[in-house]
């Protein structure tokens, strides 16, 4: 099976080193999201040749205990955000026709299914949100984008939001289902991002191409 290493040009050619050299220094006075341990949680649970559905986010929560290196998502026991509890509302209406239901916040179920929660920076500033969104990390996970359009096929891009979307023109249309919406977030979910249907478009898109559907 083929790493993330093996795929991604800049991981070995010792870019993402030199990213957390740089990330480690600054944990030395300020404190970062999310752990060390956990800034690649999406690319361990999910394998490069297991990607179903690519949902990429902006940068990690930047509360303390929220992050856990897995975009949108917070460890059980840590209050919901407010995009994510929309996610919810909008999973309850397109699969399961407002029936609600319970949710763990941890979504370790869904990267473990296929779906590559990618945060476009992979670290950030306690309290500062897009603080390292000039680091470098946009640089690699760009790249990640590029070589999952590139060498896989029949997968789902969720692009919501406007920073989400301006990944578009990495991504190749005639292989690969892009879906776009508003960002979930309060400000924005009602323009757009509810009734989007998202969710059961993917998984036919899925079922259609071989593919395995997505417990949400």
């Amino acid at each position: 099976m083929k790493t993330w290493r093996d795929m991604i040009p800049l991981w070995h050619s010792g870019y993402v080193d030199e990213m957390l050299s740089k990330v480690d220094a600054l944990r030395t006075t300020i404190t970062i999201y999310p752990p060390p341990e956990q800034v690649f949680t999406a690319f361990e649970l999910t394998p490069f040749d297991k990607v179903q559905v690519v949902l990429v986010g902006q940068d990690p929560y930047h509360g303390p205990g929220q992050a856990q290196g897995l975009a949108f998502s917070v460890p059980e026991g840590i209050r919901i955000p407010p995009s994510l509890r929309n996610i919810f509302k909008e999973i309850t209406q397109d699969i399961y026709q407002g029936k609600v239901r319970p949710f763990s916040t941890d979504l370790t179920r869904w990267a473990t299914q296929g779906v590559f929660l990618l945060n476009a920076a992979l670290t950030v500033e306690a309290g500062k949100a897009a603080s390292h969104k000039d680091l470098g990390w946009h640089t690699f996970t760009d790249e990640v984008i590029i070589q999952l359009s590139l060498k896989r096929e029949h997968l789902v891009f969720l692009l919501w939001g406007r920073h989400a979307q301006s990944k578009r023109p990495l991504i190749d249309a005639g292989k690969h289902l892009i879906l776009e919406a508003t960002h979930p977030s309060p400000l924005s979910a009602r323009n757009g991002f509810f009734g989007c249907k998202h969710f059961s478009q993917a998984n036919a898109y899925l079922a259609m191409h071989g593919g395995t559907p997505i417990v949400w």
